[in-house]
This record gives structure tokens, C-alpha cells and sequence, in this order.
């Protein structure tokens, strides 16, 4: 099940979520890996605000086998959720040789959790909640887009 039932929320609303996912060519990526429906509500919201395409999923589970190479794309990944966790996530993602940068969020922030992230790879760790701008930074961050101008 998608992180947003109504399909929404995904770059291929026909069905189950695309594993190679469509790219306009015009909008960079963004998948969203959170168990918190209402957060890949939001985030999908708030991300196609900014002009991104996205694709949410409510686990770990449902994001494996990682969607084939699409560029340019990121993952926004939380970190406490059932099953396989995010940062077990990460670490298969490395495993494969996945090279998608990966933000973590999550609502408990700890030193350990925060290094472990950090030692997975993760661009940029966030704790929940976040300021919308934070995470749009994060991402330009991750995609390695220029500050959109004032």
C-alpha cells in the first residue's frame, strides 16, 4: 500500500508504485520512506509545491527492490519504523551500491542514531518536525541545486 492511498502521491498514479519510475524530464525526483501516512501526505504536498516529482512509500519493505536509476533523484528516509527500519534501509542501499543521496528524518534524535546515520551516508539529518525551508534545502543540497533566487 502506498503511503497515500488515493495515488496521489505517486509519479504513476495507474496502478502500484512504478520500480522504474517516470521522469518528466523537467522535475527531479523525490522518494519519501516514512511508516507516518500523514507525513507522506505532507511531504508529497509540500514537494510538488516546490516542483518535484514524488513517490511515497509507507516502508522500508514496499521501497525494496530500490526503484531503478532515475537521475536526478534523492530519498527522504525516516528512521523509526516497523520491520526493517530506515537505517537498515540505508545500509542494503549501500550494500547494492545504490548511490542515491539520502536525507534522514526522524522524531528521535539521539548521538548514536545521529552518527550511525551519519556513517550510513546520509547528506543531511533532520529531526522531527522540521521546518519546511529546512528539508527544501536539504534536498537542493542532495541534488546539488542552486538557492532559488528571492
Amino acid at each position: 500500500m502506498s503511503g497515500d492511498p488515493t495515488g496521489a502521491g505517486r509519479a504513476d498514479t495507474a496502478g502500484p508504485p512504478s520500480k522504474e519510475a517516470p521522469l518528466t524530464g523537467s522535475h527531479p525526483l523525490v522518494y519519501v520512506v516514512d511508516d507516518d501516512e500523514s507525513v507522506c501526505r505532507a511531504l508529497d504536498r509540500l514537494l510538488r509545491s516546490a516542483g518535484y516529482e514524488v513517490m511515497t512509500y509507507t516502508s522500508a519493505v514496499e521501497f525494496l527492490p530500490p526503484p531503478g536509476p532515475t537521475a536526478p533523484s534523492c530519498l527522504v528516509l525516516d528512521i523509526r519504523m516497523p520491520g526493517v527500519d530506515g537505517l537498515a534501509l540505508q545500509r542494503v542501499l549501500n550494500a547494492e551500491g545504490s548511490t542515491i543521496p539520502t536525507i534522514i528524518i526522524t522524531a528521535d534524535d539521539d548521538p548514536v542514531t545521529r552518527a550511525a546515520a551519519q556513517a550510513a551516508g546520509a547528506v543531511r539529518y533532520l529531526t522531527k518536525p522540521f521546518d519546511d525551508e529546512a528539508l527544501l534545502d536539504a534536498i537542493r543540497d542532495a541534488l546539488d541545486e542552486p538557492e532559488p533566487a528571492e
